[in-house]
């Protein structure tokens, strides 16, 4: 499963943008000549209300409640122990990717998080200079140059795209971690990555508690945040064959300077 949640990316959007909080504005509106393919607006509408309905009954008042009675650095350990299941999938995407030095990186972050950091509860990685490189499977088909798609509002997840939503199938799928770990294993996994969710949810929970209920429009404003933070995600190069062209073509032909162009 991909390591960055939704919730971690509107928090980014916000302070990328400067936004700070978004209590009682209007919607916020994506930069000039942007643009979003929302075919299914109603449909998405309604699992929109479904979200913020549980969210207010369930997600909210147990994230509060986690926050409440789990101290910090257990939190922290469970978090550093979600990010370390990942890193299996961030290397099998960048091989996919084809950016070897980022396989490498991610690898050796996980060897020494899940040795040296005892099974990722310490993440002694990042203060040798490995640091978290999240990536997925929704950037990899943007490398090669699927489009985005329509705007889809998941039911619990939250926002994503029609790709992304591919992406997040393909990375519960192909996770390592899942084929290797089997049972009572997989359901301490299982149970990590929900309780990382929740600890997500308290920390975010003044920015998360404004976007949904005090905005003007939760809804149009959480898909512009979502798409502005995601869209500069994968502001970078795509493949130049890209899917549905010739793979095995020269990229330089025609007198291009490399194999990459910027779609943006």
């Amino acid at each position: 499963m991909p390591r960055t949640p939704n919730l971690r990316r509107i928090a980014a959007a916000l302070a990328l943008a400067g936004l700070g909080l978004v209590a009682a504005c209007g919607p916020a509106a994506l930069p000039p000549g942007d643009s979003i393919v929302d075919a299914d607006e109603q449909q998405n509408r309604e699992v929109h209300r479904f979200n913020v309905a549980l969210d207010r009954a369930v997600l909210g008042p147990g994230a509060r409640r986690y926050g409440a009675i789990v101290p910090e650095p257990v939190r922290q350990g469970v978090d550093n122990v979600a990010s370390n299941l990942s890193q299996p999938s961030y290397v099998l995407n960048n091989l996919l990717q084809v950016r070897i030095g980022e396989a490498t990186h991610n690898t050796l972050r996980f060897l020494v998080n899940s040795t040296v950091g005892l099974g990722g509860i310490l993440d002694p990685a990042t203060a040798i200079g490995l640091e978290a490189r999240e990536t997925d499977f929704g950037e990899t088909l943007h490398i090669y140059g699927a489009p985005e798609g329509d705007f889809v509002m998941l039911p619990v997840v939250g926002p994503s795209t029609t790709r992304d939503t591919v992406g997040l199938l393909v990375d519960i799928a192909t996770n390592p971690v899942r084929h290797v770990l089997g049972p009572p294993e997989s359901h301490v996994a299982t149970g990590v990555r929900l309780l990382d969710r929740t600890g997500d949810r308290y920390r975010l929970g003044d920015t998360i508690d404004g976007i949904y209920y005090e905005s003007a429009d939760s809804y149009a404003q959480l898909r512009s945040i979502y798409l502005q933070n995601r869209r500069f995600e994968l502001g970078g190069p795509v493949l130049s064959y890209g899917i549905g062209a010739d793979p095995y073509a020269d990229p330089y032909a025609g007198g291009a300077a490399d194999p990459y162009i910027d779609p943006y």
